[in-house]
């Protein structure tokens, strides 16, 4: 069985829906200072039992085997490309062969910005796929909730082409330095 953590950012002592938890299937999990609590996602706090494994506190989690990341695919030739961070996941994989240059607007979801997901400190890597056919596309420009940005490109010099016949790998690290100011890191890799 999968399961997916995200946590939230309020430093809250109770779950309400005014500051709501993200949840582990239908438990939720929080921080409080060095121990990690496990619930059910009422404001009282229980022991889990899950999987014959109990657990009332813990002090340290060690976790094990391969980390699994969620791919969002699309059917559609990249002409320019919307990656909403939070509903899409980490890795987007466009497997459609391209059909134009055009930017890529970095955005939390459709109704909230970037800006507003991360707090000043934290940083995001994402991943474009962008699959080019005989004829090769690429971005050409980038954005952050539709404001214009600069990546710092790995080697020191941003792709002026995307590859033909090839699978484009972008990767990109969103640091947030100050409200609506980020430096962001990027590098293209072919694939072939």
């Amino acid at each position: 069985m999968a399961v997916q953590i995200q946590f939230r950012r309020d430093t809250a002592a109770n779950w309400t829906s005014a500051n709501p938890t993200l949840a582990i299937g239908e438990l939720g999990l929080e921080t409080d200072s060095k121990l990690f609590k496990i619930g059910d996602g009422s404001t009282a706090w229980t022991s889990l039992a899950y999987g014959g494994l109990s657990v009332s506190s813990l002090t340290g989690v060690l976790l094990q085997g391969s980390t699994r990341e969620k791919v969002t695919t699309v059917g559609t030739g990249f002409a320019g490309y919307t990656y909403d961070v939070t509903t899409s996941g980490e890795v987007q994989y466009i497997t459609a062969n391209s059909t134009a240059s055009g930017t890529v607007n970095f955005r939390s979801t459709s109704t909230v910005a970037l800006n507003t997901l991360m707090a000043v400190g934290e940083s995001i890597t994402a991943t474009l796929l962008v699959t080019n056919g005989s004829t090769a596309y690429y971005p050409t420009a980038w954005q952050i909730d539709g404001s214009a940005v600069t990546p710092k490109w790995l080697g020191g010099t941003a792709p002026t082409a995307g590859n033909a016949s090839a699978i484009d790998i972008y990767t990109v690290t969103i640091i947030k330095t100050a409200s609506a100011t980020f430096t962001v890191l990027a590098s293209q890799t072919k694939a072939a």
